[in-house]
């Protein structure tokens, strides 16, 4: 038996277009990423108070279309005792983030469910005049 010896194989391989794919794939994360980790978009009202420094701390916002949430999680009204008690520690202290559109009554009912599970360190989550004027 004879092999047939025609042309040799070209072992190399070509790189050129893995690696433009990859950096292309790459770009797109590094585009996107910025993009998904973005919070509860709220327009805080102004006020001149101190600061909180907590380390660990409960949020619960509420936006102008009158969602609530309980540390980045949609909660509905009906749901939110015992949501908001699975996730709060007794000795916590919890912060109410209010856009400055919602009304009055709804920030208050959410104040009182929360005074209602025993929460004693209680705050509102505000911006400086300054940093009103900086942001628009």
């Amino acid at each position: 038996m004879k092999r047939s010896r025609g042309k040799s194989l070209n072992q190399d391989m070509n790189l050129t277009n893995m690696i433009d794919v990859v950096f292309a794939i790459l770009i797109v994360f590094l585009i996107s990423a910025p993009l998904m980790s973005q919070g509860i978009k709220v327009d805080l009202p102004n006020a001149e108070a101190p600061t909180l420094e907590q380390k660990k701390m409960l949020k619960v916002s509420i936006t102008k279309d009158e969602k609530i949430f309980v540390s980045d999680m949609e909660v509905h009204i009906n749901d939110f005792n015992e949501i908001f008690k699975s996730l709060w520690q007794d000795d916590m202290p919890v912060v109410i983030n209010a856009d400055e559109a919602v009304h009055y009554g709804i920030v208050m009912k959410v104040v009182s469910l929360v005074q209602v599970a025993g929460v004693k360190q209680l705050g509102f989550l505000t911006l400086d005049r300054d940093e009103k004027r900086k942001k628009r």
